[in-house]
């Protein structure tokens, strides 16, 4: 079983196939502010056999569904199994169509996110400390935009990879420069007052061994230098973990290097998560005055 995916401008089809024969289509189309369904169908011979709703949540994940904020519209069902499929993704009628909302709670990287959009402006210069598979970078990217440059460091050969392939994917392979190097030397690769803004997320490479993580010995030469490669205005933004492999020794230290800093020269945001687990991930923002 497979799905091929063919996008043309707004338009998406998703066609399932079944011993090397289509059994299933679905098109989507992008509106403004939402997703539309314009079609779902399995061949006769293949319903009721769970095909629908998988081709269906495919076709979610392909939109942003389940990822991101989002609101999907589809026409009413014509059947009681069009209606239980619908209802199972959460779609529900809203007059003339049915519904399906998602507002994800908020997650310590999308805070980060969120809070340097609203600060930082196209064709400025972005460093993201710690690639990892380039989640960061690719914002940073969308950020600078065409006018602006990133910079991306991970000590992680596989890292790097993983970042300029997302790049190359998503067009932004002549925006950002990915390097392999210990975010410890950051300060060879920018100059001081340099960079509008500076990015960590710490802790251990999603996906590759969860032995190899990020480590005060190194971090806190990276968050130094960063702060002298930040332009006065800059924001530095770093996402600390604890528990799991690397323990909370990390965190501590990063925290207590931040709430050591002067007042007169920095002001220091550390976001908690009051109802969730004492080992939830900490959003921290460093503003140079």
């Amino acid at each position: 079983m497979r799905i091929d995916e063919h996008r043309e401008g707004e338009h998406l089809a998703l066609t399932l196939y079944k011993e090397q024969q289509p059994v299933g289509l679905c098109r989507l189309r992008t509106a403004p502010g939402r997703v539309e369904l314009e079609e779902l169908s399995i061949d006769e011979d293949w319903r009721g056999k769970g095909y629908g709703s998988y081709l269906l949540k495919q076709a979610l994940h392909a939109t942003g569904g389940f990822s991101t904020a989002s609101l999907h519209a589809a026409p009413p069902p014509e059947t009681e199994a069009a209606a239980a499929l619908l209802k199972k993704f959460g779609f529900a009628p809203a007059g003339e169509v049915w519904l399906r909302r998602r507002a994800p709670d908020p997650s310590a990287v999308s805070l980060t996110h969120e809070f340097l959009a609203s600060r930082l402006a196209p064709g400025g210069f972005f460093i993201d400390a710690t690639c990892g598979n380039g989640h960061d970078t690719a914002f940073l990217c969308k950020l600078a935009g065409p006018s602006g440059k990133v910079l991306a460091l991970d000590v992680q050969q596989k890292a790097v990879e993983a970042t300029r392939a997302r790049l190359e994917k998503e067009g932004f392979g002549s925006i950002a420069r990915v390097m392999q190097a210990d975010h410890a030397r950051l300060a060879e690769f920018a100059g001081p007052a340099s960079a509008d803004c500076v990015v960590f997320n710490f802790g251990y490479l999603p996906g590759a061994d969860h032995a190899l993580f990020t480590t005060p010995a190194s971090s806190l030469p990276a968050l130094k230098a960063a702060l002298d490669i930040l332009k006065p205005g800059g924001v530095l933004a770093a996402c600390l973990y604890s528990g799991g492999p690397n323990g909370d020794g990390e965190r501590k230290a990063v925290e207590e290097f931040f709430a050591a800093l002067p007042l007169t020269k920095y002001t220091v945001l550390a976001c908690r998560f009051a109802n969730w687990a004492d080992t939830a991930p900490l959003p921290c923002f460093v503003l140079k005055k």
